[in-house]
């Protein structure tokens, strides 16, 4: 099937990775290994910043081994290689990865530590990149292997870099301010509150490896990575509040400054190391979740007195100001025309027959483009129909697309950047006639997110006890999802943002108002059709409720876009659940409403899938 692509559109649907890569890549790897005297090497997903998007000239797994996946990891041996994945690629690593090249073994469990405790050889040598690790997973593979006989050896230079031919070069994206009129906090502010936050923990100073943090604290905004505007780079900041920011000079960080006064120097990327050996006798705050073990290793060997703590960022990034939660909400009414237009168009040229996963995927992203403000998609839109829509993570190219067949669903879950707020929606839409077992599912995850959406909650309480309220008609009906409900959303930053998640694992962050995150049950029917819904919604200060002993928070839908109506059955619903359902689409018709009025037929559409059910 041949598509026709317009030139701006900004995802191509190729297919990417695949099982050549491993067939060409081992040879080269295991000579170099021979080369080095090791027996094996890891090769993770991460690059050094721990990126959830990784650049194309650090993405080694992929080169090595053809998955591309957001999340695993491989081991490379001379002789016997293993990939690690999670259940959320059981398929898609087998379609990528040659089997007869690499076993597939599962992660977390039983994850490198387990396969090297079962399979390494006693007296083996297996080297690593200390900058791609955390410390925790390295000690707990360094331990795995001092049982069974194993060295583990840190390498000065990673070896897939020595021999990866025409390897794509590093970012170089000039980084720009992102100014206090939509960030709502000057630097200053930011860094005394950071700063406060050290002196209570009893911490000279932080380590920020986290590129998305260090946009934050900075107030700055780049281009080096897909779906997310930062900027490639490191900060160290000190509890006296000022800060120092760590960048390629050739992004021209250098050159906004100074933005945040006398309390931020800029420096060379280069430099990093050495500043970090000037830590001394320092205490110094670092989160082993989102930083290599090689800025331990350095700290260590410094002298400097590491205390381990979350990233001191996380938490009043993760809280939006009012500027930023304004922002969201003018972000989501832009983007909820978009969508408007979109699935004006599902609706009547996507039941034809003709179209497809990516014909759908390109009209949705034209007419995000068409808005003057839109800067990027959030990430790459999962458009999947008939059985494709059962894959959570699906992502569409050339190789697996499919027609929106009459008698299916069609899933898509996409979003945008723009530079007031990040967006994510996923909407479920009928191909022709829904059946009763459509409609009965689709009603039962419609009504977990109404739980979810219309909660009250005291201070104090965690997305994990919350996540159940939108699994529990699923449930009981003997359904369930397997990924999590919500997770949080950045500002003009990452689409997925901690440190607070709605998801059954626990979580011991509380909900703050300010805070956004996505509301998204599905239901995915394996081989057939899948089902989600999501919007993204902002937690909401505490107030005094009739009758009530305690004040209680919420949270208000700030995503806007109609649910399909046709797929509900409204015999299954509550009163309550179809007041709130009214209720939501004469929000959406009186906010979208005016954006399209002189668009009569999207107008007439929005009007009538808004209708009261």
């Amino acid at each position: 099937m041949t598509h026709i692509i317009p030139p701006e559109t900004i995802q191509t649907f190729t297919p990417k990775g695949g099982p050549a890569n491993g067939r060409k890549a081992l040879p080269l790897l295991r000579k170099e290994l021979e080369r080095l005297g090791l027996d094996g090497f890891l090769v993770p997903h991460e690059d050094e910043y721990n990126n959830e998007y990784v650049p194309a000239s650090a993405d080694r797994l992929a080169w090595v081994t053809g998955f591309t996946g957001s999340a695993g990891a491989a081991i490379i041996m001379r002789d016997r290689a293993a990939i690690f994945t999670d259940g959320r690629y059981t398929l898609q690593v087998r379609d990528q990865v040659d089997g007869q090249l690499f076993a597939f073994e599962g992660f977390p469990e039983p994850g490198i530590a387990g396969w090297i405790a079962a399979n390494a050889r006693k007296g083996e040598i297996i080297g690593y990149d200390a900058r791609l690790h955390s410390p925790d997973a390295i000690a707990r593979i360094e331990a795995a292997a001092a049982r069974a006989g194993i060295h583990m050896r840190i390498v000065d230079e990673n070896p897939v870099d020595r021999i990866w031919e025409n390897r794509p070069a590093a970012p170089k994206a000039k980084i720009y301010p992102h100014p206090v009129t939509l960030a709502g906090r000057r630097v200053e502010e930011k860094l005394d509150e950071v700063s406060q936050g050290l002196k209570e923990a009893g911490a000279d100073a932080a380590v920020l490896s986290d590129p998305i943090s260090v946009a934050w604290i900075l107030n700055l905004r780049g281009g080096d990575v897909a779906c997310a505007p930062i900027g490639l780079g490191r900060a160290i900041i000190l509890s006296d509040g000022s800060v120092s920011g760590y960048f390629d000079p050739e992004k021209g960080v250098s050159e906004l400054y100074p933005v945040g006064g006398n309390k931020v120097s800029i420096e060379s990327e280069d430099s990093f190391d050495s500043a970090l050996a000037a830590l001394t006798g320092k205490t110094v705050l670092v989160d082993p979740a989102i930083t290599s073990a090689h800025v331990f290793n350095q700290l260590e060997k410094a002298g400097a007195i590491i205390k381990r703590g979350a990233d001191p960022v996380a938490l009043p990034r993760a809280i939006k100001n009012a500027v930023e939660v304004e922002g969201a909400r003018q972000a989501h009414i832009r983007d909820g025309a978009a969508m408007v237009r979109f699935l004006h168009w599902l609706d009547t040229q996507g039941q034809s027959g003709h179209e497809d996963e990516i014909s759908a995927a390109v009209k949705l992203e034209s007419f995000r483009r068409a808005l003057p403000e839109f800067r990027d998609i959030s990430f790459e839109t999962i458009s999947g129909a008939g059985p494709n829509g059962a894959l959570p993570h699906y992502r569409v190219s050339t190789d697996s697309v499919r027609k929106l067949e009459r008698g299916t669903l069609y899933l898509v879950d996409s979003g945008g950047q723009y530079p007031d707020g990040t967006t994510d929606i996923t909407r479920t839409v009928p191909i022709g006639e829904a059946g009763a077992d459509m409609r009965r599912a689709f009603t039962l995850v419609l009504k977990g997110h109404i739980a979810l959406a219309r909660i009250r909650f005291p201070e104090g309480t965690t997305g994990s006890q919350l996540d159940a309220l939108a699994r529990q008609p699923l449930w009981m009906a003997g359904m369930d999802y397997d990924h999590g409900t919500g997770h949080g959303v950045g500002s003009y930053l990452s689409v997925h943002e901690g440190p607070g998640r709605i998801a059954k694992a626990p979580n011991t962050i509380a909900l703050k108002p300010g805070m956004i995150f996505s509301n998204e049950p599905g239901f995915y029917n394996t081989g057939k059709w899948g089902i989600r819904i999501e919007t993204l919604q902002v937690v909401t200060p505490p107030e005094d409720l009739p009758g009530g002993e305690r004040p209680m928070m919420g949270f208000e839908t700030i995503t806007l876009a109609p649910i399909h109506t046709a797929l509900v059955d409204v015999e299954l619903m509550s009163d309550e659940e179809r007041d709130w359902l009214n209720a939501y689409h004469a929000d959406v018709l009186e906010k979208i409403g005016p954006l399209v009025a002189e668009e009569a037929e999207v107008h007439a559409w929005l009007k009538a899938a808004c209708a009261p059910v």
